[in-house]
């Protein structure tokens, strides 16, 4: 059996590791020759799902790897209004059960230095420069993969990992197509260093915060902070140090029709502008943003998947279930589907492709669906101008600190 991804992306690269380390034989075929052509200098959050999948998939060396070079999510999870009152926190513990086990914990890790870690070890699988155009059947009942260059490619099986825009999804499923949410957000990320951390309170450098307005608007905020240097890292690799990332979001219609004609420093503006009157703090960790940093994104999204009937075409990650950054688990979604369709190829064995792809479609609808839901509930939330949900949100999250219990109960789950 011969597994043609089309992607290299995280996804797509956890996937051909487990397949590798299955016996499998698997060819990845990524567009891009730069390492670092299509990234960003943003630390991402793993969660225990997406730290399973890691470890079920890479190598002990490239565990290893990701282990030492990871930093820890922690620093807890705050409410607070625009002042900056607290309604209630969420402590570590809370969202981190397991601190002591590095396969079930919450961390963090540079996206760049994660992307080092699962490009190391493919060798002659990865197939870099090749532009995926289309697939065809063959008529021995295999794949044929065409590629930019005129190249092609042969396969038992070909795995779309090729993004929010999938070619392989276009010809596949050219129904199933993202959606725009109507919502807008505007990121930024402020640097952090002894005096510009001195700025800040406490309860916007460590861990993360999301603040609650009655009006349609809301701002979240989250500390990355680097973790160990060791164990990984290329000479020329790009590092962007500690910073706190903001996003505002609200509403289309709260915003100019030109906004994504704007530069970094007009939408730093426009935010300043739109949260005049909230706390100093919030004001200061807004304007202190890096201007390279700041971009405004219209957020899009999968629709809830329907099944339909499996082949030997099969897509991961943002190729399938595209979803907003509302809830911090794409990443983390993608490295889920990479641990369970090597599952499920293992277990059926090379005479069963088929029923291995059917099992991971209906296992993958089922999680990807919860995530996308979530996401998308966040996202719509952020922007609504419901003002009495908002409220009594705002009144339970008091009532939640105050009757710790009941803080409990309600995030229950929260950190798994």
């Amino acid at each position: 059996m011969r597994v043609m991804i089309i992607g290299g992306g995280i996804g797509g690269l956890c996937l051909a590791h487990g397949l590798r380390g299955a016996g499998i034989d698997v060819g990845v075929y990524e567009r891009t020759r730069a390492r670092t052509d299509w990234l960003q200098g943003y630390r991402i959050h793993i969660n225990p799902d997406g730290c399973r999948a890691l470890h079920r998939c890479l190598p002990a060396r490239g565990w290893a790897a990701f282990d030492s070079t990871a930093g820890d999510a922690g620093g807890g999870f705050g409410f607070y209004d625009r002042r900056l009152r607290r309604l209630a926190l969420l402590e570590p513990e809370m969202l981190t059960p397991a601190a002591d086990d590095p396969v079930g914990r919450h961390r963090s890790v540079s996206r760049m230095r994660l992307r080092e870690v699962l490009l190391d070890g493919l060798g002659e699988a990865l197939h870099e420069g090749r532009e995926f155009v289309r697939y065809e059947h063959t008529e021995d009942g295999r794949l044929r993969a065409h590629f930019a260059d005129g190249g092609t490619a042969v396969g038992d099986l070909l795995v779309g990992a090729d993004g929010a825009n999938s070619r392989v999804r276009q010809q596949y499923l050219p129904e199933l197509r993202r959606f725009d949410t109507g919502v807008v957000a505007i990121a930024g990320r402020y640097p952090l260093t002894a005096e510009s951390e001195a700025r800040l309170p406490v309860e916007l450098t460590s861990g993360a915060a999301s603040i609650l307005t009655p009006r349609s608007d809301s701002l979240f905020a989250a500390t990355w902070r680097g973790g160990p240097r060791t164990g990984v890292g290329k000479a020329g690799s790009v590092d962007t140090g500690d910073y706190v990332l903001w996003g505002y979001s609200a509403a289309r219609s709260a915003f100019p029709p030109d906004l994504h004609d704007l530069d970094g420093e007009a939408l730093r503006a426009l935010v300043s502008e739109r949260i005049d009157g909230w706390a100093d703090a919030l004001r200061i960790l807004v304007t202190g943003a890096d201007l390279a940093s700041v971009n405004a994104l219209a957020l899009k999204s999968m629709p809830t998947l329907r099944p339909w009937p499996s082949t030997t075409v099969t897509l991961i990650g943002d190729a399938i279930h595209n979803m907003t950054p509302m809830a911090g688990i794409g990443a983390n979604t993608a490295l889920r589907d990479a641990a369970v369709l090597t599952r499920a190829l293992t277990d059926a064995g090379p005479d069963d492709v088929l029923a291995a792809v059917t099992a991971y479609e209906e296992q993958m609808r089922g999680y990807a669906n919860r995530a996308i839901a979530q996401s998308l509930r966040n996202a719509r939330q952020a922007a609504s101008d419901a003002r009495l949900p908002r409220l009594a949100f705002g009144t339970t999250l008091k009532i939640a600190q105050a009757v710790p219990p009941l803080k409990r109960a309600l995030f229950a789950g929260l950190g798994s």
